[in-house]
């Protein structure tokens, strides 16, 4: 599986737990990268759509609220697989950028004390 870009992993992430609809999926992806990613609408659904044509996210249920269409997305089984790689992806090449930085005496401590 291909590396995925910095916005699709946050909106993979932000549909791990629970389905949500575009508005709340932009708020949990903004809250997940501490408001470094700010994802316009556009963009945003371009994504789902590009997300939902791949087989990583389907449209679990619409709600009509206060007279407009609210669709929710869900992450499939291989959305979640497809998540999963990524996690792996980047464990895997933190770990050997951790292990030269620590070889070369450059690794600080990660702020909290982890590292």
């Amino acid at each position: 599986m291909a590396a995925v870009q910095e916005p699709t992993f946050f909106i993979l992430t932000a549909l791990a737990e629970e389905p949500l609809h575009g508005y709340g999926v932009m708020q949990s992806v903004s809250e997940l990268s501490a408001g470094r990613l700010k994802l316009r609408a556009g963009t945003l659904y371009a994504a789902l759509d590009r997300l939902t044509d791949d087989g990583l996210v389907v449209v679990d249920r619409e709600e009509a609220v206060d007279g407009r269409l609210r669709r929710y997305y869900r992450l499939t089984d291989d959305g979640a697989a497809q998540l999963q790689a990524e996690v792996e992806r980047l464990r895997t090449n933190a770990s050997l950028a951790a292990a030269r930085l620590r070889k070369a005496g450059r690794l600080r401590p990660a702020p909290g004390g982890a590292g």
